[in-house]
């Protein structure tokens, strides 16, 4: 690919250029996004033509958009449009006035591309395997339901939030009778499809920037404590609870709410009586949001091109391979210390002194390799780093509570600085919790001792109970003395946690 390129995205509400780079590791770095509230599907006239004011804005967005990509020297343009462009009746003059005020080529996109793209970008960022995307535009909604990661279904509902808007309210904020036609037409036209009837309890994905403003606002609303909107997880509840707490406030106030942008206040509530009305009729087990949508579709489908593939093999697996070339990460390290960490604890797992799961085990190779990164930063605050970029940096492939016990494991420097650390999640960990993620992080620190030279000369490590002691058999391939030295300092961690004293013998393998 081009070491840069770009994307412009004509919507029905907004109108967005975001310029990506290209970087050595084959991963695209966004480095410009420009957003213009465009609102071209209120500038649809009862002919469904699109009138000179709309045609000035959009020309007038595309000359400025395209002036930004020739100050970067940007080759490779990727324009598309989406409902208010493929509704217009005057498509054929709105593309001709293109041609002759700019160079883009744009592309009109059908409804199965636009919900295709959004199925492609939450399917390439997130670990979901079978949902309902819900992807709510000014001028249209496009739906699609996955299962083992492949599309089975989808619908273009040619209402969004600036239609919805325009069809039932007067005003900026819906009155009563508003708001229940509002509701009930929603229902009519969802159940009108009869493959979203038959769905049940599979979460559905929220796509787009209102459904962002929601999760920002329920977010504020309960002082989230966790950074990163992709992947937020909501309840039916939690759903309603905004909604009860917008629908009561005039404009001036709800321009106001925390989390909800102020260019988004006339339009959230119908988008979120969209994933209300949908969460009802599909008894969904979530309300989950993918911060990439349709642009991001389209990115991967030309990041992953090459390779002549749609979708990554393992969205976790792609995310930590770019935290490990953020951060430069010694991988050889990485590979043996898992193999003595795993070592450790199934060797503690055979002898009864915990039981723990295959997928706290799988949580413990994953924390093997971003134990301690914040040394990137500053070795002395390394376990402070550590557990602020894991807890506040999103990785695709993790849910939310996935990601804070990872950041607990990979930054775990003792009993004290975890409960710290802990304190603001209180009731997202149990004891049980607790405890294992203490283990997991004890014998991370141990294990890292045990390479201490980066030399791999651990070479098998058995395991004795002695009744009132354990004993670790280390049998190494050199001289092992900084290792011995360091793994006498890091064992008492894991003593104080399985209260039992640990005897460190080594020899010669």
């Amino acid at each position: 690919m081009q070491e840069k390129f770009a994307i412009i995205d004509i919507g029905s509400n907004t109108m967005r250029l975001v310029i990506y780079h290209n970087e050595r590791n084959g991963r695209l770095k966004e480095i410009e996004n420009i957003k213009t509230m465009a609102r071209l599907r209120n500038h649809l006239d009862d002919r469904q033509y699109l009138d000179k004011t709309g045609m000035d804005i959009l020309i007038r967005t595309l000359k400025n958009f395209e002036e930004i990509t020739k100050y970067h020297a940007i080759q490779n343009i990727n324009a598309v449009a989406t409902a208010t462009i493929r509704h217009a009746k005057n498509q054929h003059e709105i593309l001709e006035n293109i041609q002759i005020f700019t160079n883009l080529d744009v592309k009109i996109l059908s409804e199965f591309e636009e919900a295709y793209y959004g199925f492609l970008a939450v399917i390439n960022s997130t670990s979901i395997t079978e949902g309902i995307t819900i992807d709510v535009g000014g001028g249209s909604t496009e739906v699609t339901y996955f299962r083992d990661r492949k599309l089975i279904f989808y619908h273009s509902f040619p209402f969004g939030a600036l239609s919805l808007r325009k069809q039932f309210m007067e005003g900026p904020v819906p009155t009563a009778d508003e708001l229940l036609h509002l509701t009930t037409f929603l229902h009519e036209e969802i159940n009108k499809i009869e493959w979203i009837k038959d769905m049940r309890r599979v979460p559905i994905i929220g796509i787009g920037g209102s459904a962002r403003n929601i999760v920002q606002i329920d977010q504020r609303r309960k002082m989230y404590p966790l950074g990163g909107l992709h992947q937020y997880e909501m309840t039916s509840h939690d759903l309603a609870t905004v909604k009860d707490s917008l629908i009561c406030l005039p404009l001036e106030k709800l321009q106001c709410v925390e989390g909800l942008s102020e260019e988004r206040a006339d339009i959230i509530i119908p988008a979120l009586e969209v994933f209300n009305v949908f969460y009802q009729i599909t008894h969904a087990s979530s309300f989950i949001l993918s911060r990439k949508g349709l642009r991001d579709g389209v990115v991967y489908e030309e990041l992953l091109k090459p390779f002549g593939i749609k979708m990554f093999p393992n969205v976790l697996e792609e995310s930590l391979y770019e935290l490990e070339y953020d951060y430069e990460i010694n991988i050889n390290n990485v590979v043996q210390v898992s193999r003595i960490a795993i070592s450790i604890l199934t060797s503690l797992r055979k002898f009864g002194f915990l039981s723990i799961t295959d997928t706290e085990l799988t949580e413990a190779k994953r924390a093997a390799l971003l134990f301690q990164l914040g040394r990137y930063i500053d070795d002395e605050a390394s376990s402070q780093h550590t557990f602020y970029l894991l807890a506040n940096r999103t990785i695709d492939g993790l849910m939310h509570e996935e990601r804070l016990r990872l950041a607990a494991i990979a930054s775990f420097k003792s009993k004290t600085y975890l409960k710290n650390y802990l304190e603001p999640f209180a009731d997202w960990i149990s004891k049980e919790d607790f405890v294992v993620i203490r283990i997991l992080g004890a014998v991370l620190r141990l294990a890292y001792a045990l390479n201490e030279t980066k030399r791999n000369i651990v070479e098998q490590l058995e395991m004795a109970d002695r009744q009132e002691d354990l004993m670790f058999i280390i049998m190494c391939s050199n001289n092992w003395q900084a290792e011995q030295y360091h793994a006498e300092k890091q064992k008492k961690q894991l003593e104080k946690v399985l209260k039992r004293n640990i005897i460190l013998h080594f020899t010669r393998a």
